[in-house]
């Protein structure tokens, strides 16, 4: 009897025990990463073989099709495909990865292969990387947690709004606004104590999140209290001179200060997120600070940006003698003769009405109700070619009489290029702007049949992004090789039309004009949702750059028209 009361006793005492075992303290940050390859990567030899000729990568081994001096193959499964021909003694092409996990989109990079040994031709495929990450910052707030979500990559937590987090025992909730509720569930998941994970679903699957540290985390501009002191950039192989701030006439005390606060700068939802900086004057590249985990050899999406890319794209291909104009007839272009039941609008619409977004199709990007919006657009699935879908768009004014910001004019002044070269345009895009630039470990995003989406959306490194102001400056050669004309930069440059009350636009360039010393002087920028910004000031002889992850919200104007102005011009001399 006494050995059962002893049992008994010593249950309850351990049962008292556990009762009293205190809840796990779930504040600071909590970080969760999912990737999702491609896995297709690595070396890549074409074989001329007494059977034809072969394609090994990965472990797949293909037959390669041969037309005259063009090559290209396919693996099983969607998983990658190879186009390009022979320059030289190289094979000169791109490869196209697999469709993207997040939104089925295939990206295509320029890739060469160089002879190997007898009838053997070696290159390296290197896809881009697909991630997605969230940070969930938590502080104990009564009961629960205040809490919010930040995705570095496409800025999701504006769009999955979470304010509390709540955790009873194994059971985990995030709660925010939905549904004019204040505390809806926005994710119920698990929390694990032995092995201190949070397991949460978001967008459609399931993140494990992990305690991350404050000095190492990408969620942080720098590690918090760091202090910044001013180093010039590195001299590399990409073409960029470089000096240092002094030496180009700028405030060195001035720019410590800006990137010393904005590496203080604290982290809240809607705040600004940078994660670049970069300056150029006289030539030479005096400033590269990144931040948030980001670094120079990181491509960046660049987003609308790449419509000024698209404008750079064609002023080259006019240069290298590819019949194209500004007043190349679009529909004639495309369609050949239009029939008499045609809008007689569309007959008159020239490529520079593309270029100015002036087109008059019925594409408003602000307006959900328009066909010819983008989104509208991407989200249809009848008709996957996009220039037969942006050709069949209805009118609503006439071309070149108001500006309308339409990201399929440029789609379209793309396909325009594509009909009148009858060169791939990732491939005109390579030998005409990115080579001569010295642009390396970029991706561009291709439409559903595989045509260049030149309205944006492309990843580039920033020192890249860089050259496009520079190319500018110098009235559109790079290192002293032409690129476009002086007098194609000076089109691209005139604001033809007012985009808004600060902004004019011209050939997929805007312009804004900056207060400097008592006067005005004219910026031309290409500009991208976020706050991606690539700026050139002509007059000072000077190049900005930014890219960051405010996507969708206010603070991506916070480079171009705070930064600029308030913080950047006046340490120019």
């Amino acid at each position: 009897m006494k050995a059962v009361l002893l049992s008994a006793a010593l249950l309850l005492t351990g049962a008292a025990s556990r009762a009293e075992t205190p809840a796990p303290d779930l504040s600071g940050l909590w970080a969760a990463t999912l990737r999702f390859g491609p896995d297709v990567r690595g070396a890549l030899f074409l074989l001329e073989t007494p059977a034809g000729w072969r394609a090994d990568l990965a472990g797949y081994d293909v037959p390669v099709r041969v037309e005259g001096d063009r090559f290209s193959f396919a693996l099983p499964d969607g998983k990658g495909r190879f186009s390009g021909r022979r320059r030289g003694a190289a094979i000169e092409g791109q490869w196209v990865q697999e469709k993207s996990a997040g939104g089925g989109i295939e990206y295509a990079s320029p890739l060469t292969l160089r002879p190997d040994g007898n009838g053997r031709w070696r290159g390296e495929v290197a896809p881009l990387a697909e991630a997605f990450t969230w940070y969930l910052p938590a502080v104990r707030d009564g009961a629960g947690y205040s809490a919010y979500l930040r995705n570095p990559e496409r800025n999701q937590g504006r769009f999955l709004e979470v304010t509390r987090m709540e955790v009873d025992g194994a059971a985990a909730r995030l709660l925010g606004p939905q549904g004019g509720k204040p505390d809806a569930t926005v994710a119920a998941g698990r929390y694990d104590p032995q092995s201190d994970i949070l397991s949460l679903p978001l967008r459609g699957a399931t993140f494990d999140f992990v305690r991350e540290q404050a000095a190492t985390s990408g969620f942080y501009p720098r590690a918090p209290g760091s202090r910044y002191s001013y180093r010039p950039p590195l001299r590399l192989g990409d073409g960029w001179p470089v000096g240092t701030l002094e030496e180009a006439g700028i405030d060195r005390a001035a720019i410590e200060r800006l990137v010393q606060r904005l590496i203080d700068m604290k982290m809240e939802p809607g705040g600004l997120q940078l994660h670049s900086l970069l300056v150029a004057r006289h030539g030479k590249l005096v400033l590269e600070e990144y931040f948030h985990g980001y670094e120079r050899d990181r491509p960046h999406d660049i987003r609308s940006a790449g419509k000024s890319l698209t404008a750079t794209l064609i002023g080259a291909a006019m240069a290298s003698g590819v019949p194209i104009t500004e007043d190349t007839p679009v529909y004639e272009t495309m369609l050949g003769p239009l029939g008499p039941g045609a809008d007689p609008r569309k007959k008159g619409m020239r490529l520079r009405h593309l270029m100015t977004m002036t087109s008059g199709h019925f594409c408003d990007d602000s307006n959900d109700a328009a066909p010819g919006n983008e989104t509208v657009m991407q989200d249809q699935t009848a008709e996957p070619d996009y220039y037969r879908y942006i050709l069949a768009l209805p009118m609503d004014r006439t071309p070149g009489e108001k500006i309308v910001y339409c990201s399929v004019d440029a789609i379209l002044a793309g396909g325009v290029l594509r009909k009148v070269a009858g060169e791939p345009l990732p491939e005109m895009f390579h030998r005409l702007v990115a080579a001569p630039l010295g642009m390396r470990d970029y991706y561009l995003n291709l439409t559903p049949t595989g045509e260049l989406y030149t309205a944006g959306g492309w990843y580039v490194r920033p020192r890249d992004m860089l050259k496009l102001p520079q190319l500018m400056l110098n009235g559109g050669t790079w290192q002293g090789r032409r690129i476009v004309s002086r007098d194609w930069v000076a089109k691209e440059s005139t604001p033809y039309h007012a985009l808004n009350a600060v902004q004019g636009f011209g050939y997929f360039w805007n312009t804004a004009d900056y207060p400097w010393r008592g006067r005005k002087v004219r910026a031309v920028f290409a500009a991208g949702n976020g706050g991606q910004i690539f700026l050139a000031i002509p007059e000072l002889d000077l190049a900005i750059g930014f890219t960051a992850g405010n996507y969708a919200e206010p603070a991506l104007l916070i480079p171009q028209r705070e930064l600029v102005p308030n913080d950047i011009l006046p340490a120019v001399r």
